[in-house]
């Protein structure tokens, strides 16, 4: 049997701590809210505008294919996404399309976040989205 140097161990120990990953388990967290304005089906008559309540929003993980994680906006059209690591993130809620583009008649509103300190707050600020 092979004996493991102590310099083998610690490098192997350093190298599960260093460099995380962005994702799920650290100590930094992205806040943000959505706001709605409330169109007629065509986008002719404003109708009004109010908090975003109970809407869903996403977050990808990096460079991630498809969402990692998704949550509900509040009664007041806030969200919180904790426990992240420094790194990249895309954070994104869906949209009725006033531009009728889409075939599907909805987009997605994507804002692109770095967070680059271990216990940081990152404000995403507010979301305006169509409905």
């Amino acid at each position: 049997m092979r004996k493991i140097s102590c310099t083998s161990l610690i490098l192997f120990f350093l190298s599960l701590t260093g460099c995380k990953k962005p994702g799920y388990g650290g100590d930094a967290k992205i806040v943000g809210c959505v706001h709605v304005q409330k169109w007629n089906a065509t986008f002719t008559q404003y109708i009004g505008e109010y908090p975003g309540k109970d809407l869903y929003v996403y977050i990808i993980y990096g460079s991630h294919a498809g969402f990692d994680k998704r949550i509900k906006t509040d009664y007041n059209g806030q969200f919180e996404f904790p426990y992240l690591y420094e790194g990249d993130y895309s954070i994104y809620v869906y949209s009725r399309d006033s531009s009728f583009t889409d075939p599907s008649g909805s987009i997605a509103v994507v804002k692109q976040i770095n967070i680059t300190e271990k216990n940081q707050v990152f404000n995403a600020d507010t979301f305006h989205i169509f409905e």
